[in-house]
């Protein structure tokens, strides 16, 4: 049996993806060193718990059974879960399902997580805490893709049918189309979202703006069904990527908020518990066990020459080259200084902590108990120094709209996101989602409401001249 080892950073496996061999010699069978060569082997015992069958090679040579295999890596998730207090009794969690191999396994552990607490529930005498609720989205983007129609209705019958076979636990699917973004009837959405990504001539600007609009799909979602929390199936291997191409991109200062356990810099915050998984692993881990993760699915994937497919496949590189590379890229991003945002408030969460780990939990937020951080207004990366300077300037000035948001545009986000003449900038501008828009006016509104209440105290050019 062969194993797929996925080049795509995570997102799924595709014909990119290279698979280990199925013909050779005994040098086939034998354990694999190094770390990423993840192969499946009959001739070897378990390492963990001394069971026959078929061995799974990871870290250093250990080989492990599909169970024990299983084990290991829904260790990593709950860890990731538990010691940064992803998910409370009382919260509704709404994972982000793609239908690749880690949105696929991010949502059997939240589940197996949820028939826990359900069951200790039950069980309980005083029945105190509640388990928590499980619901799934899933973005059709196929509005922006040349699959048929049928295709796209066969993939979402899929997903229903993969979500309502895990029980107990009733767990409902939102289907939204990415062209719901947009506040408009139904035929003009769907314009609306294809003139406005036309208009965006770098073809990574293209992909950053669609995810920027996927995330927003998401957070609608939250907040119109009472979702407290969303959860991504990014892993070790996407956020690799994430860094080298953000640094490619300019995107350093910001660089720090992307690669944490939570973000709640969202209205609705942002969870990754499958941070210390590597790509290789849930692949894996979803050939080995089709009787438990049925099938992916990948209606997202899209050719794509930009950036951040580039560096994709150069991370892919390096992983044959050396295959801890994916953990050391992410390592060296953590130690750069989170953001505020990259945590939970002490308040409301340190009673569901373990209790060994609350003063840390406590101590990190001492003196920060509010964001207080200017976003971009596509891509909600914190502004830099430089980014607020010129802020602040615009803000002083007669100004047009466009100017206002433009200024609330990061650096990255004018290069390779806003159209390359400056006369288009209002039509583009015109064309986007409201929730963006909206917070830039109202910003300038209490901007203008301020300046007139202390019009009378402020001193005229030529009074402060002389």
């Amino acid at each position: 049996m062969a194993a797929a080892a996925s080049a795509c950073g995570g997102a799924g496996c595709g014909q990119q993806c290279s698979s280990a061999s199925a013909s050779g010699g005994a040098e086939e069978d034998a354990p694999t060193e190094r770390m990423g060569r993840l192969s499946i082997s009959a001739a070897t015992a378990c390492g963990k718990c001394d069971g026959g069958g078929v061995a799974v090679f990871v870290a250093g040579g250990v080989g492990m059974c599909v169970e024990c295999f299983q084990a290991h890596l829904f260790g990593k998730f709950k860890l990731a879960v538990t010691s940064n207090a992803m998910v409370r009794p009382t919260d509704a969690v709404l994972l982000a399902f793609s239908g690749g191999p880690a949105s696929r396994v991010a949502l059997q552990f939240i589940h197996e997580m949820q028939s826990k607490a359900i069951q200790s529930w039950e069980t309980s005498n005083s029945q105190a805490l509640p388990a928590f609720g499980v619901g799934v989205a899933f973005v059709n983007e196929s509005v922006l893709s040349a699959r048929l129609q049928h295709e796209t209705e066969m993939v979402i019958e899929d997903i229903k049918s993969i979500v309502s076979s895990l029980s107990p636990g009733d767990k409902k699917v939102h289907v939204a189309p990415l062209e719901d973004v947009f506040s408009s009837e139904s035929g003009v959405k769907a314009a609306r979202l294809k003139e406005v990504v036309g208009m965006i001539d770098d073809e990574t600007g293209r992909d950053d703006f669609v995810r920027c609009l996927r995330m927003l799909s998401l957070q609608k979602i939250a907040l119109e069904n009472g979702y407290t929390k969303i959860m991504m199936g990014t892993c070790a291997s996407g956020i690799a990527c994430h860094v080298l191409s953000a640094t490619v991109k300019g995107q350093g200062y910001s660089l720090p908020a992307d690669v944490q356990y939570v973000d709640t810099r969202w209205e609705v915050p942002v969870v990754l518990p499958l941070h210390d998984c590597l790509a290789q692993e849930l692949n894996l881990l979803c050939e080995l066990d089709r009787q438990v993760f049925l099938k992916t699915q990948q209606l997202l994937d899209r050719p794509c020459s930009g950036i951040n497919s580039l560096v994709a496949s150069f991370v892919s590189r390096l992983r044959e080259e050396n295959p801890s590379r994916e953990h050391t890229i992410l390592r060296t991003a953590q130690k750069l200084k989170p953001f505020s945002f990259n945590k939970f408030s002490a308040n409301g969460y340190h009673d569901f902590l373990p209790s060994r780990l609350r003063p840390k939990f406590q101590n990190v937020d001492t003196n920060e108990s509010t964001f207080s951080e200017i976003l971009c207004l596509i891509c909600g990366s914190p502004f830099s120094e430089s980014e607020l300077q010129n802020l602040e300037s615009t803000k002083h000035k007669d100004q047009k709209r466009t100017d206002g948001y433009t200024a609330h545009c990061c650096q990255s986000c004018r290069f390779q996101i806003l159209p390359a003449a400056t006369d288009m900038y209002e039509h583009f501008f015109s064309l986007l989602p409201k929730p963006w828009t909206e917070k830039v006016d109202t910003a300038s509104a209490s901007h203008s409401s301020l300046r007139d209440q202390i019009a009378d105290y402020l001193l005229d050019k030529d009074d402060d001249e002389n």
